[in-house]
């Protein structure tokens, strides 16, 4: 990720990044530390054993980008919330929720790597193949994957709740908490009924792969984060309004960046394997885009290849290939690029509160949109 922050426009050059103001991170990660040290407590009461179930939690939860937590707590400043450890504490719980939606989905895609370390279901098999137990390793490993999801869920409303906002702050904050977590499990059954009833019409594969985008990504990475910070502190209707804008556009960018970085991206950076997204026949944008423009020849090589578990390198390159001849890739680049414009122009209207906002959520648009992993 480039190193960033305050930020004029898209200036990439400045030495901070935005998620170390007001060190946003590191007391990010604290809170986890101390919240995930407790409950690791509480479950040794119950066996000794439990406790693996949080080395797991806290292995990936230490590892994330912070994204969504900074969009929280940025939305609260701006909107005149006060630099206050409550705010930070709530921010962290979206960590947990994270956690829970990334060891399902790798459940659901059969991913064997997140951030170049086993899946949470792979480290569970590995623990049944080590102590040499009984039964199906593979069905241990979900169960095991499954309840640390499942637990991740339920710590994530303890922490919120018990983050130290107020009663009325938490109330203004509520329904689009609830909401978030709503439309993230829907736009995630979207993305996976993509896969297996994909749209035959390459325009009517876009729709669903844009709607897939906004709300499985754009609303739950950037939009939603920044209203729950916002009504927390109690932002009026115009400031939401545009905070809605410019969160929809930010994760729009988003989401089509981390697609073609799925097809794309470096292992050693993205994490996971090359070509992962073409073996897990994700419908994206990019590979809607690549079938409207292919030819007849092309379109039945990306059908042939395209979910095939046992694609090898020869069939990544070749999908690649095909994305790159069709112009799909570059079509892409523009579509990011519109994107970030339209969350430029947001966020230049944005009637906020006096302090570092405006410039945090700059260098923020930046970081979502400028990555490489």
């Amino acid at each position: 990720m480039t190193s960033l922050a305050p930020v004029t426009g898209l200036d990439r050059g400045h030495p901070r990044h935005p998620l170390q103001a007001e060190s946003l991170r590191e007391r990010v990660d604290t809170t986890l530390q101390e919240f995930l040290l407790l409950r690791s407590a509480a479950l040794a009461e119950v066996a000794p054993e439990c406790v693996q179930i949080v080395d797991r939690i806290t292995s990936m939860t230490s590892a994330g980008k912070r994204l969504r937590p900074a969009f929280l707590y940025w939305g609260w400043r701006g909107a005149g919330g006060e630099n206050s450890q409550a705010a930070v504490n709530a921010a962290a719980a979206l960590e947990l929720f994270q956690a829970a939606a990334l060891i399902h989905d790798d459940l659901i895609d059969a991913s064997d790597l997140r951030r170049g370390m086993p899946a949470v279901h792979k480290q569970f098999e590995a623990l049944h193949s080590q102590q040499s137990w009984q039964g199906d390793e593979a069905a241990f490993g979900l169960a095991g994957a499954v309840l640390t999801g499942d637990l991740c869920l339920v710590w994530t409303e303890e922490l919120f709740s018990a983050s130290g906002l107020s009663a009325e702050q938490l109330g203004r904050a509520r329904p689009m908490f609830d909401r978030m977590r709503t439309e993230l499990l829907g736009g995630q059954y979207l993305d996976v009924l993509s896969q297996v009833a994909p749209q035959a019409d390459p325009l009517a594969l876009v729709d669903r792969a844009l709607r897939v985008i906004k709300f499985k990504s754009a609303k739950y990475s950037v939009e939603h984060p920044l209203l729950i910070g916002a009504s927390a502190a109690g932002a009026d209707d115009k400031l939401l309004a545009v905070y809605s804008e410019f969160g929809l556009a930010t994760g729009e960018a988003f989401q089509l960046r981390d697609d073609v970085l799925g097809v794309f991206g470096d292992p050693a950076t993205t994490g996971k394997p090359a070509g992962d997204d073409l073996r897990e026949g994700k419908r994206t944008v990019l590979i809607g885009r690549t079938l409207q423009h292919s030819t007849p020849a092309q379109a039945e090589t990306v059908h042939r290849l395209l979910g095939n578990p046992d694609l090898d390198q020869d069939g990544v390159q070749t999908l690649r290939e095909i994305i790159v001849a069709t112009g799909a890739d570059t079509e892409i680049e523009k579509m990011i690029g519109a994107a970030i414009d339209r969350a430029e122009a947001a966020l230049a209207g944005a009637d906020l509160a006096e302090g570092p906002a405006r410039e945090v959520l700059t260098g923020l648009l930046v970081a979502a949109t400028d990555r490489v992993q």
